[in-house]
């Protein structure tokens, strides 16, 4: 089962750039429908609760165009539960990864 998160009261910033989601061998992993390469996006998500971190994948040709410490938008975010091994959690998975652009104070100058 895959839940839609609504992101609205949520702030989120890039804790490590996009990475290649490897498998155990170290090979890029893609997605099985299109074989479109996969990457993990470690995010700090925050809203007036505290902070989470966060790893977000995103199937794309190439990694999204985002740099440590900037302000970001997660496109169509769902998080996905799973259970392998007597292990559980929850995995992270995003159409895209936006980093925000213009802000009231560069407006003004």
């Amino acid at each position: 089962m895959r839940l839609m998160i609504d992101t609205t009261q949520v702030t989120f910033t890039v804790g490590r750039e996009a990475q290649p989601k490897t498998d155990q061998n170290g090979v890029q992993r893609v997605e099985r429908s299109t074989n479109i390469p996969m990457w993990s996006v470690q995010l700090v998500a925050m809203d007036n609760g505290g902070a989470e971190v966060i790893s977000v994948t995103v199937a794309a040709p190439a990694p999204p165009k985002v740099s440590i410490g900037s302000p970001v938008v997660p496109v169509e975010l769902q998080a996905i539960p799973w259970a392998q091994n007597g292990r559980n959690g929850v995995a992270f998975r995003a159409s895209d990864i936006k980093a925000v652009t213009g802000s009231k104070s560069s407006a003004a100058s």
